[in-house]
């Protein structure tokens, strides 16, 4: 079937209204995307970035009315007049499809597998398969940050320790910590929806009963005994005094999301807490890895 679809640019102090006004005149799905190229790899925590544009793009049923949806929208937002929206049919598509066509198994380490949902493991006995839903698109792997991070926990001794994954996406780490034998994962994350993702995923490769998931003004006192942060650089530096807190002694830590260039500042915040600090390369990104000093 396809569908009617309304495209605009929005500056960032409007953004928010447009995307409301949308699906208040009836859009099926609004989306946003960056309108020059500022990315925004991963938000600090507490906070929700946003870019100085961005293109909306809005889809409505076919027979949908496209002068009463401007008639509407002009109504809710003046200055959206029909000169600066963009209107086109487009098909429709299977897009879990599409997207499960280009996502094929990956490895990571000795034995952990990361596999699309439609697609039946076929490794050896001892191989670790996490199973990902493809419509849930916060982590699948294939970033170098996060098959950084795997390839860490695949070399540890996971067996009946606590795990924190601080900022969990789609819960790609503390699933895999979990099936690593890992006795629990606490999974933190600022995004509602990555909390989502990450409890519909780990039901899925049946570890939920082991995983609690908090934003990070809900996440109480714990010290783990693995750490893992895969996120921006300065948000790893900010949060250095809290992932100290957060490890128990002698917890071994990994973090990631930092750019080459961009270590030694990381590696200056955490020499305090945490000693044996190593660093690892993958595709310009950088893992710095550490333990937990004892006092």
């Amino acid at each position: 079937m396809p569908w009617l679809e309304f495209s605009l640019i929005a500056q960032r102090d409007s953004i928010e209204r447009v995307e409301r006004a949308l699906e208040d005149v009836g859009a099926i799905s609004v989306t946003l995307l960056d309108a020059e190229d500022h990315p925004i790899l991963e938000p600090a925590a507490g906070e929700t970035p946003m870019w100085p544009q961005a293109v909306v793009t809005a889809l409505f049923e076919a027979d949908a009315d496209q002068h009463g949806l401007f008639d509407a929208l002009q109504l809710l937002i003046p200055w959206i007049t029909p000169e600066k929206v963009s209107v086109r049919e487009v098909a429709d598509a299977d897009w879990t499809r599409a997207w499960m066509d280009q996502f094929k198994p990956m490895q990571f380490g000795r034995r952990t597998f990361i596999y699309p949902w439609n697609i039946e493991p076929a490794e050896a006995e001892d191989a670790v398969i996490v199973r990902l839903d493809p419509g849930l698109a916060f982590g699948t792997g294939t970033h170098a940050t996060t098959a950084l991070c795997l390839e860490w926990l695949d070399g540890l001794d996971l067996i009946g320790k606590t795990v924190l994954d601080f900022g969990c996406g789609s819960g790609i780490l503390a699933i895999a910590a979990l099936k690593l034998g890992a006795a629990q994962a606490i999974g933190v994350d600022n995004d509602p929806q990555a909390l989502i993702a990450s409890r519909d995923n780990a039901e899925r490769n049946e570890v939920f009963g082991r995983l609690t998931l908090f934003t990070p003004e809900q996440l109480p006192q714990l010290r783990a005994q693995v750490v893992v942060a895969n996120i921006l650089a300065s948000a790893l530096v900010a949060l250095q005094p809290r992932l100290a807190d957060l490890s128990a002694p002698a917890a071994t830590i990994a973090l990631s999301g930092i750019l080459c260039g961009q270590e030694d500042e990381v590696l200056a915040a955490y020499r305090d807490n945490f000693d044996a600090l190593e660093v690892a390369t993958q595709e310009g990104w950088v893992r710095i890895s550490g333990v937990r000093k004892s006092t």
